[in-house]
């Protein structure tokens, strides 16, 4: 079908033509490879000696983690140049890349801390799981796979990660250690996927704008059902936000109240799938000791290539996450709550469960 085309739905009217995301979010990777020190900021000598001051502070204080306020961990130079990166994060192109933060040679507890506290300049923590844990850790524990266990989340796994979301406003990763090989990180923007749908097949663009069953992996708020429906693309407030997880839709399927995708389902998911897969429009990153990525969920989707670990334990890849809710944060649609536990901006995302208790645990598990 040309992009000319319009193409008429079953009872004989024309498809509806969504407008095309505009703005610095609809970026493509070829673009981004050749701006590299437009998403990149290295941390100054300055700066870092600002970080170790207000680390100290906090672990003098005896503080935990998870107390841990934005004036917990002042940042006079360092604080003003995160506002301006959260705002580009928020309302730019969706991402950037920190480098420099010393955390080789430092223990666990300093780098976590550092950590903590430059993300909550960027907003709230929220809960990564049924467990409650504010600090999460990308490490593979050594349990399977999360594509034949629907109760195991893949960033515990060695195993690539398809495209896809998390369940909050940011995502920051803080690299402590690289894998042998692999566990390449890759985004591209959910914005541009979009308007080259809308291009190349307005019909399946329409479908994504449809609910789709997504499984919750057995981590279900109490009162709620173990999957919930929701578009992958929501016009609200007059900005497109995403939400989408294609191993999530598909282990929808295990549940027989879950409405049964079809052919049409599958044709639009394999081209938003196929699409965010091209050279041209992804961007891959390597992570290396020091470097934190803060994503946008909301324009970004997010995969990982498989990657092979180390033997020794001490040197196991070895990734923080941070789940993050911005004060400044963009309005969202009714049915995010589904997906956020609820919309209030600077207090939404994240899972709790009836048991979930809050803590920022350091250890992997």
């Amino acid at each position: 079908m040309s992009v000319t085309e319009v193409k008429i739905a079953p009872a004989g009217r024309p498809l509806p033509r969504r407008p095309l995301v505009e703005g610095p979010s609809a970026w493509t990777g070829a673009e981004m490879r050749d701006r590299e020190a437009e998403w990149t900021y290295r941390l100054s000598p300055a700066e870092i000696a600002e970080i170790e001051t207000a680390v100290a502070a906090v672990r003098a204080r005896g503080l935990d983690l998870a107390d841990i306020r934005r004036e917990d961990f002042p940042l006079p130079t360092l604080g003003p140049a995160l506002d301006r990166l959260r705002r580009e994060v928020l309302d730019g192109r969706g991402f950037v890349l920190m480098r420099g933060l010393p955390v080789e040679e430092r223990p666990l507890e300093w780098s976590a801390a550092a950590y903590w506290g430059i993300g909550a300049h960027f907003g709230k923590a929220r809960s990564q799981n049924a467990k409650g844990h504010l600090l999460g850790h990308v490490y593979d524990l050594g349990q399977g796979l999360s594509a034949t266990n629907p109760h195991l989340r893949s960033y515990a796994t060695s195993e690539g990660q398809n495209f896809h979301i998390d369940r909050c406003d940011v995502v920051a990763l803080l690299c402590l250690r690289q894998a042998k090989s692999g566990g390449l990180s890759t985004i591209v923007s959910s914005m541009t996927l979009h308007n080259e749908i809308a291009r190349r097949r307005p019909d399946l663009l329409e479908r994504l704008y449809q609910p789709f069953p997504t499984d919750r992996r057995g981590e279900v708020p109490e009162g709620k059902a173990p999957f919930y429906d929701a578009p992958v693309f929501n016009e609200f407030a007059g900005r497109v936000s995403v939400l989408y997880s294609r191993l999530h839709i598909g282990s929808s399927q295990r549940f027989p109240a879950a409405r049964r995708l079809t052919a049409e389902d599958f044709e639009a998911l394999a081209l938003l799938s196929d699409l965010a897969a091209d050279p041209e429009l992804r961007l891959d990153m390597s992570f290396t000791p020091g470097d934190i990525q803060f994503l946008h969920n909301h324009t970004i989707l997010h995969a990982r290539s498989a990657y092979e670990d180390w033997p020794e334990p001490e040197k196991k890849r070895h990734l923080l996450r941070l789940w993050l809710s911005p004060p400044e944060a963009r309005p969202l649609p009714p049915v995010f709550t589904e997906c956020y536990g609820g919309i209030a901006i600077g207090d939404r995302g994240g899972i709790v469960c009836k048991d979930t208790k809050l803590h920022a645990p350091l250890i992997p598990g």
